[in-house]
């Protein structure tokens, strides 16, 4: 019976979320057309017209308001600081959106609310659950490791921000599943924080996909990274809690490999691109056009059609993890960086090819 109610008011937050950012967003896009808070075309740009790109604030609104509304109270507690965590990325993206930050201060700022939720509301990986021969963390390099993981989740959802659609479908594919599984363990306030978002990202997604209306801007893609990276790392802690509780019948038995897997698109194409730009001695926050989703739209997919052939890959390899969750984290990870590696590699070849045969027919 206390589950059906706790669904009850997962199911209100995400009903509430969705309706708050759905009609929030209309004004927002009146508001940044009349004051030219729009983001222009431009080389590295995927889209040809000025499009405003504040709806990352109508998915804060709709997220915070209904977990503030719907958590029930005995779950609240945990919650406080990782609505602190969520105000200070919040503040940070709507200040890139309308006055463009420096990489610098945005990291700066990203370590604050990292720290926020490290030492305040003890958010760490303690375990490597035998990755390497590593099983317990000591203090200082769980929290070293913590604040890593924070901050490449929260930038690699920022980076994956290219083509219509795909941040916020990623992100409704990670909060989905993360939610359910959060909602059968009984931790409420995370499944609350799950759906809520995900309620949210549905409305907005109404608005960006193709002809694009509005954008998530940083604001947006830095609040769904933060949250990814809550529910990645609450994810694989709660498994060293739950193997001797009722809920053990929900445990995987790789757990870091399961968040990985759920969040691959995003975090390989990150850790790709940093490695690439590092091996050419530039920064690896310098942008460039070598995404996944540039190397797409390059070879002739549209925008929704990035999109959806993304998602599909992500699935499969969600799909792939949990079959195979018995080999271990270790060969998982490697599994997955491999097979990810031949992926963009046939991707590259595709592009290459193409680009081969356009210089021919030009100097035909």
């Amino acid at each position: 019976m206390k589950l059906f109610f706790d669904m009850y008011d997962i199911v209100l937050a995400f009903i509430t979320s969705f309706l708050l950012t759905f009609f929030a967003i209309p004004s927002i896009i009146s508001v940044a057309r009349k004051k030219e808070l729009v983001d222009e075309p431009g080389d590295r740009r995927a889209h040809s017209v000025s499009t405003p790109s504040l709806g990352g604030i109508a998915i804060f609104a709709g997220t915070i308001f209904s977990i503030i509304l719907w958590t029930p109270f005995r779950y609240f507690g945990d919650l406080q600081y990782i609505l602190c965590a969520c105000i200070i990325i919040f503040l940070i993206g709507a200040k890139d959106d309308i006055d463009p930050v420096s990489a610098n201060r945005k990291i700066l700022g990203q370590i604050f609310a990292a720290c926020i939720l490290i030492f305040f509301s003890k958010l760490r990986i303690t375990s490597f659950y035998g990755i390497f021969g590593i099983t317990e963390l000591p203090i200082l390099l769980s929290i070293a490791v913590t604040l890593f993981i924070i901050i490449i989740i929260i930038n690699a959802f920022n980076l994956i921000d290219g083509v219509n659609g795909l941040a916020g479908s990623i992100g409704i594919l990670m909060a989905v599943t993360f939610g359910t599984w959060f909602y059968m363990v009984e931790r409420i306030e995370l499944a609350s924080i799950s759906f809520a978002l995900a309620g949210s990202v549905i409305a907005f997604l109404y608005y960006n996909i193709t002809p694009a209306k509005i954008f998530m801007g940083d604001t947006g893609s830095l609040l769904v990274g933060l949250v990814a990276s809550i529910l990645s790392i609450s994810f694989i802690e709660h498994h060293q809690f739950i193997l001797d509780t009722p809920y053990a019948r929900y445990a995987v038995e790789s757990p870091p490999a399961i968040a990985v897997g759920i969040l691959i698109i995003p975090l390989f194409d990150t850790l790709r691109v940093f490695t690439s730009r590092m091996l050419k001695g530039k920064s690896p926050f310098r942008p460039d056009r070598n995404h996944i989703h540039h190397l797409l739209l390059d070879i002739g997919y549209s925008h929704m059609q990035v999109t959806a052939l993304l998602i599909l890959v992500n699935l499969g390899f969600i799909f792939l993890v949990y079959k195979f969750q018995s080999l271990g984290s270790l060969i998982l990870l490697l599994a997955l960086l491999v097979i990810a590696s031949l992926l963009v590699l046939v991707v590259q070849l595709i592009r290459a090819n193409r680009n081969n045969k356009q210089k021919l027919k030009k100097t035909a």
